[in-house]
């Protein structure tokens, strides 16, 4: 079947059977497509090509350039429903989060990948304009409640930006960047876990040329974690603001790492894949307050403990970290800290919430995730990479850890 439709003097024709191709330009109200279903489609928007299925009751975005991005929402059932007859419906557009980051796309210089099948098929994929740099950014967002992000592409040059980000809690682990923020300066760090805290100034960041960008991150809206969590924890409610500004930007938050791996590799659809957003969202959460309440935690340890104490311990601390893939005797450990034994255990404890032995599991299996997401070592390989002779044993390790065996790990992972 071969249909045309007009809008403000401009024709559309398609020979797809059963399906219409419309162009809504600026704000535009039509009635009555030319087949037998009433629909009122209000949109406050720039102009947007779609196609809408008839028959099998979908639609498809073709291209949009406007202050949204998807009419999805819009033409699911609940929004237009084609099987009533006559009835007709109405769609008004309002989602914050589509309508600052299509209008940031534009701006720097983005364009819709509808064909790019690299990520989960639930979100969006926009690709960079050559003439700036390559590569991509994918987004998904859940109304005006969160949005999950996946930086990759890299600038052709030096380029400082800005970004007025609306009001929103974030956390975002980055795999590879190279930059530094201007407002106040500070370094960017591959390998980092960072915590934004929107709304409230500009933010100012200075990205180096030829770098690639690789983030993952989440970003919650007010909506979300003033409302919705508040609804759900009226007792217990408290706004975890502090909690994001604790954060920072720190290298020594192996959970949340994990937890963004898990969102980056995940390829889910439909129902599922909604659910699993939203589940890592509140798991992100989660996470975020209790790392808090560890942190302030050890801060009153420090005021427990000598200003020489605690310098001993942050000492030894980098210390592991520089060594943890080796064997080190307790004996040597000691003489480091400059502490006895016994002062030492009891210390470390209460400054870590972990043994001395417990922390350098955790920065081994950390170090082995990197290595099993990132590289084709074998299991043995990486083993040995991270101080265990024996395979099984690491295994063993790996697996209480984070509840997957290492291949298991490395398959979930590099799953694209």
């Amino acid at each position: 079947n071969m249909h045309t439709c007009w809008l403000p003097g401009i024709p559309l024709r398609t020979q797809l059977s059963g399906s219409v191709l419309f162009w809504f330009l600026h704000t535009s109200t039509y009635q009555n497509p030319p087949f037998q279903r009433s629909v009122t489609l209000t949109l406050p928007i720039s102009y947007v090509i779609f196609m809408l299925d008839v028959a099998n009751h979908k639609s498809k975005i073709l291209y949009s350039h406007s202050s949204y991005n998807s009419l999805e929402g819009c033409l699911r059932y609940q929004d237009i429903s084609l099987r009533n007859r006559g009835k007709g419906a109405k769609c008004v557009m309002k989602n914050k989060i589509e309508d600052f980051y299509v209008t940031q796309f534009a701006e720097r210089g983005f364009t819709p990948a509808p064909n790019n099948l690299d990520y989960c098929e639930v979100g969006t994929t926009w690709q960079l304009n050559d003439k700036i740099g390559t590569g991509t950014f994918w987004i998904y967002n859940r109304q005006d409640l969160f949005d999950i992000k996946i930086h990759d592409f890299y600038l052709n040059e030096d380029t400082i930006l800005d970004f007025n980000w609306p009001e929103c809690l974030s956390i975002m682990q980055f795999d590879s960047i190279s930059g530094e923020e201007l407002s106040p300066y500070r370094r960017l760090e591959a390998g980092s876990v960072k915590s934004f805290i929107g709304g409230y100034s500009t933010y100012k960041v200075l990205i180096h040329k030829k770098i690639p960008i690789r983030t993952v991150g989440i970003e919650i809206m007010p909506a979300y974690y003033e409302d919705y969590l508040k609804e759900q924890y009226p007792d217990e409610y408290a706004n975890p603001l502090k909690a994001f500004e604790a954060v920072g930007q720190t290298a020594d938050f192996p959970e949340m790492s994990r937890l963004l791996k898990q969102v980056e590799a995940y390829r889910g659809n439909g129902i599922s894949a909604g659910l699993f957003y939203e589940g890592k969202v509140a798991e992100a959460i989660s996470l975020i307050v209790e790392w808090s309440r560890l942190q302030q935690q050890r801060k009153e340890v420090r005021k427990k403990l000598s200003a020489q104490d605690v310098q001993q311990l942050e000492n030894l601390t980098l210390y592991l970290d520089d060594h943890c893939i080796q064997d080190i005797p307790l004996e040597q450990i000691v003489r480091i800290s400059c502490m006895s034994a016994r002062k030492l255990q009891t210390a470390f404890k209460e400054y870590h919430g972990c043994t001395i032995t417990e922390y350098i599991k955790k920065r081994r299996m950390s170090q082995a995730e990197t290595l099993l997401a990132k590289t084709d070592l074998s299991i043995g390989q990486v083993a040995q990479s991270v101080g265990y002779t024996s395979a099984s044993r690491f295994a063993e390790l790996f697996r209480k850890s984070t509840g997957l065996l290492p291949l298991e790990y490395r398959k979930v992972s590099q799953r694209k």
